[in-house]
């Protein structure tokens, strides 16, 4: 028990101190997960500790994961996915195999020794990939919803190989289940010594009782436990719904994440599966953490170090031949623009199932354990850098492709007196207001999709930077009347803001803040006409929320009035205090003024609340 303790003690420690370290450097959880494994490594060993039962038992996470993918799924969503599913990830796996085999066989590989290592490194890692892209939001964007489609392939096309390799050591047919129940670390198997037709029915038997176990018995096993009234058997109750599909699926030798992925399609349309997603998520969150902790504990240093370039240089020769297959894959279908190499780089390692296979090969006499070890190291190495492939992805190639591709700035040859920079949600309304009422403007956005989608329409809009002087220039700021400065950066809003009035005290700036405290900071730059983007709509959500509480429409017009009046009052004077070169929290004057503000705010406002419900009460009437 202490043993136990221990260890679950070490690995939590690794968990809580490194991600969100991590996550302040813009690292993602995965990478600190990943470290943490690699600082905690001397530890493990000193304990020896069996790493890699450890990481089989965590691949438990992948199964989760899969599972509450599939919930957000419903079937005819996957049905769309088809020629992505099969086309893809397809042409990926083949594809990739192929020219790997062949670097395998030129550096000196038997071909069979070759072609599994192909098989082996062909996968790429569902638990890093998903994880960092639900993690940054990107998993409903076309690069990954294609990253998906291939991932899901890859994880039926484990089946395949698990019966294809023990065929590369032995010249006749080897039941393949046995061996991948060893790999699993087990050696129950309801389908071992089964001829192949028989291997298949029950195959089919279990997925057809998985789909039927989904749509017909899983609401009333949710009813009865519902009736306990306790949260925890209904935790429990999910627990057990997706352990023993992951059961069912690894005693007929099928892939456990794969049968729990079908089982979360089954259930999308269900009511419970808010229930299901609440509950099983934190479990997911935990295992995948820890199994990422393993991948970095589990890299053998001294065997890293004694072949440093040759393990380093074939593991980023894999990324690049990966990502460069990919690539291509992804102008085939059609895939462009950021996606295109979000698709690339996001699947360019190797994954987690390469520790299943190796292990499996090594087993069947396939690969030589020299050779595994090297492998293994490749594979841990390659899923090691992925992060840093996604932090390239965020701060070079996403940046590059937000605004369209690079362009110059339009020749301004129309100068109106009402500048506009930025024509997005909110300069867009503006400029359609004003050119309603027959004035001329000149609007400038720097987003080149943003144009070209509102030119589809007829409208004229500039390319360019608004804060580049020269464009002011061109644009006529030294006689236009107006600048509605609406783009969305805050702080270019500010900078641009401070210009203008300091240059062009003539010109009449309104700026759009974002937040209190921008308006503080556009008010110290000069600008007094200030609008807050969401502060209208906020306003119009309370006077109907005073209506929705039955407060008669007179009485909710009148309150509304004197809160915003309140509101407007106090934010000119707090406006006067506030330093934006000082933290507000440490700007005393301004904190305290705040605070008495509040108080006089909270009396009076109460007062004028109570007097108009009065005058409007029915019983006054």
């Amino acid at each position: 028990m202490t043993d136990f303790l221990l260890l679950a003690f070490i690995f939590l420690v690794a968990g809580v101190a490194s991600v969100p370290i991590a996550t302040k450097f813009g690292l993602g959880s995965v990478l600190g997960y990943l470290i943490a494994g690699i600082v905690i490594s001397p530890i493990l060993v000193g304990l020896h500790v069996d790493i890699h039962a450890v990481q089989q038992f965590a691949e438990f996470g992948v199964v989760m994961m899969l599972f509450l993918v599939g919930l957000e799924l419903e079937p005819k969503r996957l049905w769309q996915m088809r020629n992505r599913l099969v086309g893809l990830g397809g042409l990926q796996v083949t594809v990739t195999t192929a020219i790997v085999t062949g670097i395998a066989m030129a550096l000196g590989q038997p071909w069979s020794v070759a072609l599994a290592i192909g098989l082996v490194l062909s996968l790429s890692s569902t638990a890093i990939v998903l994880q960092t892209l639900q993690e940054k939001g990107l998993l409903q964007c076309d690069g990954g919803r294609s990253s998906f489609s291939v991932l899901l392939f890859q994880d039926i096309a484990v089946i395949p190989m698990l019966a294809l390799v023990p065929l590369l050591a032995l010249p006749e047919l080897v039941g393949h289940t046995a061996g991948e129940a060893d790999a699993h670390g087990g050696s129950l198997s309801l389908v071992a010594g089964l001829p192949g037709w028989q291997v298949a029915l029950v195959t089919i038997a279990a997925i057809a009782a998985v789909i039927f176990g989904g749509v017909y018995l899983t609401r009333p096993i949710f009813r009865f436990v519902s009736k306990a009234r306790l949260r925890e058997l209904f935790v429990g109750a999910a627990l057990m719904i997706v352990i023993g599909i992951a059961l069912l699926m690894s005693l007929v030798g099928l892939s456990p994440a794969l049968g729990t992925f079908l089982a979360g399609v089954v259930l999308a349309n269900s009511e419970y599966r808010h229930e299901l997603e609440s509950d099983i998520d934190p479990f997911k969150g935990l295992l995948l953490g820890l199994f990422f902790i393993t991948v970095g504990a589990s890299i053998d240093f001294a065997l890293l170090f004694g072949n440093f370039a040759t393990i380093v240089g074939l593991a980023l020769l894999l990324m690049a031949v990966k990502a460069a297959v990919l690539l291509v894959l992804g102008i085939g279908f059609g895939i462009t623009g950021a996606d295109r190499w979000l698709f690339a780089l996001g699947l360019a390692q190797a994954g987690e199932f390469g520790f299943v296979l190796v292990s499996f090969t090594v087993g069947n006499g396939v690969i030589p354990p020299a050779v595994a070890d090297q492998l293994l190291l490749i594979v841990a190495l390659s899923m090691l850098l992925t992060p840093a492939l996604f932090i390239l992805y965020d701060r070079v190639i996403a940046p590059r492709y937000a605004n369209g591709p690079a362009r110059e700035a339009d020749e301004i040859t129309e100068a109106a007196n009402v500048i506009i920079a930025g024509h997005g949600r909110v300069g867009g309304m503006v400029n359609r207001m004003l050119r309603a009422t027959g004035f001329e403007t000149t609007v400038i956005d720097y987003s080149s999709s943003q144009l070209e989608m509102l030119r589809t329409f007829g409208l004229h809009v500039y390319f360019g930077d608004a804060t580049r002087p020269d464009l002011l220039v061109a644009a006529g700021i030294e006689t236009a009347r107006l600048l509605v400065i609406a783009i969305d950066d805050k702080d270019q809003i500010t900078e641009l803001t401070r210009y203008v009035v300091k240059h062009y005290p003539h010109v009449h700036v309104m700026a759009r803040a974002v937040d209190r405290h921008h308006v503080y900071q556009l008010w110290g730059a000069g600008c007094r006409d200030v609008i807050r983007e969401t502060y209208d709509s906020s306003i119009r959500m309370g006077r109907s929320a005073y209506e929705a509480m039955g407060m008669p429409r007179e009485a909710a017009l009148e309150m509304t009035a004197a809160f915003e009046a309140a509101d407007r009052r106090s934010m000119l004077e707090v406006a006067e205090l506030y330093d934006p070169d000082i933290p507000a929290t440490e700007n005393e004057a301004y904190v305290r003024r705040v605070r008495e503000l509040q108080a006089e705010w909270a009396a009076q406002l109460k007062g004028q609340m109570k007097d108009v419900m009065d005058r409007h009460s029915p019983r006054r009437a």
